[in-house]
C-alpha cells in the first residue's frame, strides 16, 4: 500500500489527502476548557466543541449524500457557511444545492459525478451520480489542545457498488481568535481500478456565507452584504484566483460585524502541488489538485 502525504487512488493503490482550513477572527474571552468531540449516536452526528461553545459538527443527512461539517463558526461564534438547503436563512442564495457546509469529492470518478448530486438533481441525471456514505465513527478524543475524529464511508456508484473505501482523520485546533480543522483522508480501490478524471468540479469545498462572497454586478463591499475577496500566495486577487495555483489561499471578509479570514493550505508533498483553485466569487471556495486540462 503507498500512503502519501496527499495522494489519490488510481488503480487499486491508497493515498492520503491533506488539507488545513484556518480560520481567523476576533479573540473571545479563553476560558481553557479544551477541545471536545462529542458523539450523538441518536442524532447520527459528532459535535466539535470548543471550551464549551460548538465549533462545528460532523453529519450526514440522506439528502446530501456526502458527510459533511456543518455548520463552521469563528472563534467568536459566527457562522461563516452558507446554510442553504439544511438551515436557509434570510437574503441567502440558492444556488448549487450541492454546495453544503465543508465536504470532500469529486466529480468524475470512472465517469460518475459524486460532486453534483442533490435533492434537486433530475431523475435521469441520477444514473450517472454516486454518493458518499457514512460508515462508521471509529474514534474520538478530546483534550486540552487539540480534538481528533476518525470516520469511514463508501463511494457508493449507482449500482450500488463501492468503488472506493474511504477513511478520513479530522484533527480540530483553537487558539484566541483562531479555528483550524486538519483533515487527511485516505482512499483504496478495493476491488476495481479508480480514476480521477479530470474536470474542476472538485475537490476540497466549502460554501461560505452570504457576507463572504465578493461583490459582484455594481454591489460595494461598503453595502454589508458581500464582503468577500480572494488572496493567492502567488498574489492573485479576486477572480484571478479562479483556476490558478498556488500554495494557499485565504478570503476575507465580514461575518456578523466581525472580520474573519479563512484560510485553505495545500501540503507541500501533496501531488500536483501547489493545488488549482476553484474559487469562485459567488461563495465556492475549493481545492482542487486534479483538474488540470479544465484549469488550464
Amino acid at each position: 500500500m503507498n500512503k502519501l502525504k496527499i495522494g489519490i487512488v488510481v488503480g487499486l493503490l491508497a493515498g492520503a489527502i491533506s488539507l488545513s482550513l484556518f480560520i481567523h477572527g476576533a479573540s473571545p474571552a479563553d476560558q481553557k476548557q479544551g477541545i471536545s468531540v462529542v458523539k450523538d449516536d441518536a442524532a447520527g452526528r459528532v459535535d466539535i466543541l470548543v471550551d464549551g461553545k460548538p465549533f462545528t459538527s460532523y453529519i450526514h443527512p440522506a439528502n446530501v449524500y456526502k458527510p459533511i461539517l456543518f455548520p463552521l463558526r469563528s472563534a467568536n461564534g459566527s457562522i461563516v457557511t452558507r446554510g442553504y438547503p439544511l438551515e436557509p436563512r434570510a437574503g441567502e442564495s440558492k444556488d448549487h444545492p450541492h454546495h453544503t457546509g465543508v465536504w470532500f469529492n469529486y466529480g468524475d470518478v470512472n465517469g460518475i459525478d459524486f460532486w453534483g448530486h442533490s435533492d434537486a438533481s433530475k431523475p435521469e441525471d441520477r444514473k450517472k451520480m454516486g454518493a458518499i456514505v457514512h460508515r462508521d465513527v471509529k474514534d474520538t478524543k478530546s483534550g486540552k489542545n487539540r480534538g481528533e475524529l476518525e470516520v469511514t464511508a463508501d463511494w457508493v456508484m449507482p449500482d450500488g457498488s463501492t468503488i472506493l473505501r474511504e477513511e478520513t482523520e479530522f484533527i480540530f485546533r483553537a487558539a484566541p481568535g483562531l479555528r483550524i480543522v486538519d483533515r487527511i483522508t485516505k482512499l483504496t480501490a478495493p476491488d476495481k481500478r479508480a480514476v480521477f478524471n479530470d474536470t474542476k468540479e472538485g475537490a476540497l469545498g466549502i460554501r461560505v456565507a452570504r457576507s463572504l462572497e465578493q461583490p459582484s454586478k455594481g454591489e460595494g463591499r461598503e453595502s454589508g452584504k458581500a464582503t468577500g475577496l480572494y488572496l493567492s500566495s502567488e498574489g492573485k486577487t479576486g477572480d484571478e484566483v479562479w483556476g490558478t495555483r498556488g500554495r494557499w489561499v485565504i478570503l476575507t471578509g465580514t461575518v456578523e460585524n466581525e472580520p474573519v479570514t479563512l484560510a485553505i493550505f495545500d501540503h507541500p508533498k501533496n501531488p500536483g502541488f501547489p493545488t488549482y483553485w476553484h474559487a469562485r466569487g459567488y461563495g465556492l471556495f475549493a481545492a482542487n489538485p486534479f483538474g488540470w486540462k479544465e484549469f488550464s
